[in-house]
């Protein structure tokens, strides 16, 4: 197969464990940086531009697109799904993940359990937002923020409408959040290809902080998943439109609680500590599914057998 990664950074863990995969399978790949790409876009010959040549066809692509560029990247992913490529998540399927109010209300809309969430841009009454989700502790957080970053914890009701105000006055959207105090600063890291959680970390916060992203210092340690666990983070996946995704998943005394789905998950975390080669998994799906793409109507969401974690 002719495989192509889109993403701006080819020396990142994640691409390079892809390039690895697919070259051990005898694939040829490519990394692609978006941003370098231009499009002609006709009904009779759509096409690629990359640095001054016109790409071929791609069997498969595999969307690592930044959030920065979430905007161009998808319609360069877009544009390969006209091609006739396969593509790992498509276009919107990583728009809804990256859309964090929309991806909320798509899973509580299929009665997923979620933390509940306020969602504000300018409101008027503060302290009605702050009740509405149960009152401090609570979370804040903007709706752009990625890996931790613009997520504040305020521990009192002064501190979480100063926080509240503060970001208002950055002309931001929030989010507000119940915060699970039984979680401990620890979250569940799903991985989801197809219809299989092929691998779970627990990932726990650094000491002094909430916030378990391993970007912010942040460890892992395996761990085993209830079969309810399981079942949440292929719904979460699959109500988003994903065929891999990284479904991250709170344990509260109510039972588990989605936080937070990520369309384009890392890899090295979950494959150091769990010694297992996901990125081989995600290359052997496209292997499977690739001639499920139909130029007509784009990429579907198709099931797939990895071996189960």
């Amino acid at each position: 197969m002719k495989i192509a990664i889109l993403s701006r950074d080819g020396s990142l863990y994640s691409c390079e464990r892809l390039r690895e995969a697919a070259t051990e399978r005898r694939h040829s790949i490519e990394i692609i940086d978006p941003l370098s790409c231009y499009m002609n876009i006709n009904s009779a010959a759509p096409s690629v531009h990359y640095r001054g040549r016109q790409l071929d066809r791609y069997d498969a692509v595999i969307p690592r697109i930044g959030t920065a560029i979430t905007f161009y990247g998808t319609a360069v992913l877009r544009q390969f799904e006209m091609l006739g490529s396969f593509v790992l998540n498509n276009a919107v399927a990583v728009i809804r993940a990256r859309d964090k109010l929309h991806s909320l209300q798509l899973l509580a809309r299929q009665g997923i359990d979620l933390p509940i969430t306020g969602f504000a841009h300018s409101p008027d009454d503060t302290g009605d937002l702050i009740k509405m989700v149960g009152g401090a502790p609570l979370v804040v957080k903007l709706v752009e923020g990625t890996q931790g970053i613009g997520v504040v914890l305020a521990e009192t009701q002064q501190a979480a409408e100063s926080v509240i105000d503060a970001f208002r006055g950055l002309n931001a959207h929030i989010l507000v959040q119940e915060y699970i105090r039984e979680a401990e600063g620890k979250d569940i890291r799903c991985l989801v290809i197809g219809d299989r959680v092929v691998a779970a970390i627990e990932r726990q916060a650094k000491p002094g902080d909430f916030r378990s992203n391993l970007h912010r210092g942040g460890s892992a340690n395996r761990v085993q998943i209830s079969s309810q666990e399981r079942a949440i983070a292929v719904k979460a996946a699959k109500t988003l439109g994903l065929n891999v995704a990284g479904v991250d998943i709170l344990r509260a005394k109510r039972g588990p609680l989605v936080m937070e789905v990520n369309a384009s998950p890392g890899l090295e975390g979950i494959e150091t500590t769990t010694g297992l080669d996901i990125a081989g998994m995600m290359i052997e799906f496209i292997e499977q599914h690739r001639h499920a793409v139909s130029r007509s109507a784009g990429n579907r969401v198709v099931n797939n057998s990895p071996k189960p974690y």
